[in-house]
């Protein structure tokens, strides 16, 4: 019984994903993540402060 009990939230979220997937317009994450990503190293490459050559 504990297997079972312990489980069962895990069971539960997993078939409830799976029905929301298949009846729902889901975004894709991994593609929303990379393109999060993209955007940040964009802003981080444009606005970092220039580094000092001379340290003089």
């Amino acid at each position: 019984m504990g297997i079972i009990k312990s489980c069962f939230s895990f069971m539960v979220g997993s078939a409830f994903g799976v029905y929301l997937a298949q009846n729902y317009n889901v975004p894709n994450i991994r593609k929303l993540t990379n393109t999060g990503i993209v955007v940040a190293k964009h802003v981080e490459e444009n606005y970092r402060k220039p580094k000092k050559d001379d340290p003089q």
